[in-house]
């Protein structure tokens, strides 16, 4: 029988929820024990496919397939482990199957009601995540205690703690505990209100985690401790750290772990944080400052690129590298001339996913010039497809030459809908989705990057670059360096003559980790390092037919 431990979160979204639900899972795997994360959103989306970035940040892609909440991003690089579609539980997968169960008569004849019908759905599809072995399942519950669309997911841990018993759940409240500016107080007052709301709904947290700058001062942690009917040493500090990857060693030193495993009444071996130790310290001598371009067209709002960003700082660390990130709004860049006029010291650029007709000239832009500057360049996903309609314009000279999706009637549709997406309606669900099976060419720099022939990495698009334009791409000088496995669909494409140009239709960066980066960020970042200190590329021996150290 697995022990669940339940994360809820108090007085405003975006608290650091996410991060202190993958630290308690960190903590319990460093102990020995078989760990697993469950998500829960209380939208009545389906998944977060179809949501815009801007609503709840990038969409995290599982091997399965899944379209994900971003927090699973970091479940899966705080515990190196790759989860399922399984482990994101929304409140429209909820009330779509209870809706259906309802019209095939499962509930014979009853009125259908949240209580019960709906929380025992939560509860079910919590548990099945549960039998597959694991020793503890830490379910973070997203949203605020007291949205109303959250009340269902509430009601039903609150139920688990009646059947499953004290000693296998454990409730966990982040709140955040605010610093006023002018006088410098750290203000318990929104925490206290969190939490007794969530008292009012039947629950009594075991251990708050207050969200705050500064560790909690010794007076504040009694407040809170008092406020909370809980002992002072089930208060604990979530403050800021950097990286995010301090926080578990970092509550733990505080206790929060040891106290977890006595609450459940599980006998814990001392932990084994070596490992993760020795990850931190190459964080500590990032100090070698390289300039990169990130140009996307959801720059306002970071989490939109949330698993890019931590793909760079993974490939950095191994390389004693600091990353200096310039945002570019696509839509700003008007010339290729304005990338060289805003940022002259440029040892980078990256051209970030996002489809959609918004924005995709001032990526050819950006990429115009990364090109036509010898800049180090990596394209991901829409950027392959972006990378190709610009050398097909301005290399091969087809110069009406684009994607069907942002001109359907381009004479030259150098990029096209995916064939098996013709007949699809829905939008929801229907991408090519999840890890698919890539044939590296050898002889190229991603060959010499991931080691081996075939490589699976995931993917989430609806395009591909048309297979009837690859012989006058490719006499045209591009080169594609990666296709599907058994098919003839382009997965990754390389310049020879370039310092640096790689692009892929995958998302690398949902599967790179700290300790084990991706092996394309590795290579990029690389380059840019050997960039930014005016050297050879390290490839240009690859390109030329001898081998690389």
């Amino acid at each position: 029988m697995p022990k669940y431990v339940f994360v809820t979160g108090g007085v405003l979204s975006s608290v650091g929820k996410g991060l202190v639900t993958a630290s308690i899972a960190k903590m319990l795997q460093v102990r020995g024990f078989e760990v697993t994360v469950v998500k829960i959103d209380p939208y009545l989306n389906v998944d977060a496919g179809t949501m815009n970035p801007y609503m709840h940040g990038e969409v995290f892609v599982t091997e399965d397939g899944g379209e994900t909440d971003l927090d699973l991003g970091h479940y899966e690089r705080f515990l190196g482990v790759n989860l399922s579609k399984y482990n994101n539980i929304t409140a429209g997968q909820i009330y779509k199957q209870v809706i259906e169960n309802e019209r095939k008569g499962v509930y014979l004849g009853q009125c259908v009601q949240i209580i019960p019908h709906i929380t025992d759905e939560i509860k079910r599809r919590i548990r099945e995540v549960g039998k597959r072995g694991y020793e503890f399942v830490i379910v973070e519950i997203g949203g605020t205690v007291g949205d109303i669309e959250g009340l269902p997911f509430l009601e039903a841990i609150r139920q688990m703690r009646l059947e499953e018993g004290e000693e296998n759940t454990f409730f966990a409240h982040v709140a955040l505990v605010p610093i006023l500016e002018v006088t410098g107080e750290q203000k318990t007052k929104p925490l206290q209100h969190s939490v007794k709301e969530l008292r009012r709904i039947g629950i009594q947290p075991d251990a708050v985690i207050a969200r705050c700058r500064e560790p909690l001062l010794e007076e504040v942690k009694r407040k809170v401790a008092l406020y909370s009917n809980v002992a002072i040493g089930a208060v604990f500090t979530s403050y800021d750290v950097n990286p995010i990857y301090k926080l578990p060693l970092i509550l733990d030193r505080q206790g929060l772990g040891d106290y977890i495993c006595r609450k459940l009444r599980v006998e814990a071996p001392k932990p084994r944080w070596e490992p993760w130790i020795n990850i931190l310290k190459k964080y500590e001598n990032m100090k070698k400052p390289v300039h990169l371009i990130l140009c996307g067209k959801y720059v306002k709002l970071r989490d939109s690129y949330k698993s890019i960003v931590e793909a760079i700082y993974h490939a950095a660390a191994e390389l004693d590298v600091k990353p200096v990130l310039h945002w570019v709004e696509a839509e700003d860049v008007t010339s290729p001339k304005y990338v060289s006029e805003a940022f002259r010291e440029v040892h980078g650029v990256i051209i970030l996913p996002g489809f959609g007709l918004r924005g995709a000239e001032g990526k050819i832009n950006c990429i115009t010039y990364a090109r036509t500057h010898n800049v180090p360049f990596l394209g991901i996903c829409f950027g392959l497809q972006l990378a190709v309609v610009e050398y097909a314009r301005n290399v091969i000279g087809l110069r009406e030459a684009n994607s069907t999706e942002l001109d359907p009637n381009t004479p030259h549709p150098v990029v096209t809908l995916l064939p098996e997406q013709g007949g699809i309606k829905e939008l929801g669900g229907t991408l090519r989705l999840g890890a698919y099976p890539i044939k590296l060419i050898k002889g190229s720099i991603v060959y010499s990057l991931y080691g081996k022939e075939v490589i699976y990495e995931r993917h989430r698009h609806r395009y591909e670059v048309n297979p009837a334009y690859l012989p006058l791409l490719r006499k045209g000088g591009l080169r594609v360096t990666g296709f599907s496995l058994n098919s003839s669909r382009v997965e990754f494409i390389e310049l020879p003559s370039h310092y640096f140009f790689v692009a892929t239709q995958a998302h690398p960066e949902f599967k790179s980790r700290p300790g084990s980066p991706s092996p394309l960020y590795y290579g990029f970042i690389k380059a840019a390092l050997y960039k930014s200190l005016r050297l050879d590329s390290p490839f240009r021996k690859l390109v030329e037919g001898r081998r690389v150290n």
